[in-house]
């Protein structure tokens, strides 16, 4: 990704995010929240993200902020889920990690999540914790569930 991105990779990033009724049943305050905080993320973190494009538009994105072992953000775009992009995505990261040497990969989403939580155990990963955390974003805390694999 490159900074000129940024615009795009917060606009799917909140387009995700506002159509999953899981994530976006906390208000209005809510929905402002986010929206800045995916405009921020893409503006400060872009060399941190890896895009999904179809036909030169960015449909869908994840990231590794934090530990190098760890998938912190996967979003498509809502038009084009169901499509394999976010399966796509998630495995050119974990080639990724392999090729750095990596051992283990983890991840995390909201614990209702059944999309994302089927998705990534179709890619391999199991759930290894479950309870309540902070989302800085959100700036409350969400039951969530952690997810790791072996890379080796």
């Amino acid at each position: 990704m490159t900074q000129s991105d940024a615009e795009s990779v917060g606009r799917v990033g909140f387009a995700a995010w506002a159509a999953n009724p899981v994530l976006n049943a906390f208000g209005p305050d809510m929905v402002v929240r986010i929206r800045e905080s995916f405009q921020s993320f893409a503006q400060e973190h872009f060399r941190l993200v890896t895009l999904g494009e179809l036909g030169g538009e960015v449909v869908g994105w994840t990231a590794r902020e934090g530990r190098r072992d760890y998938i912190s953000d996967l979003w498509v775009d809502p038009a084009h889920q169901g499509l394999g992009i976010g399966f796509a995505l998630v495995s050119a990261t974990l080639r990724d990690m392999r090729s750095e040497g990596l051992k283990l990969a983890r991840i995390e989403t909201h614990a209702a999540n059944q999309g994302a939580i089927r998705l990534y155990e179709s890619l391999g990963f199991t759930i290894i914790w479950r309870g309540m955390q902070h989302s800085p974003s959100m700036k409350m805390a969400v039951e969530k569930v952690r997810m790791q694999q072996s890379l080796a």
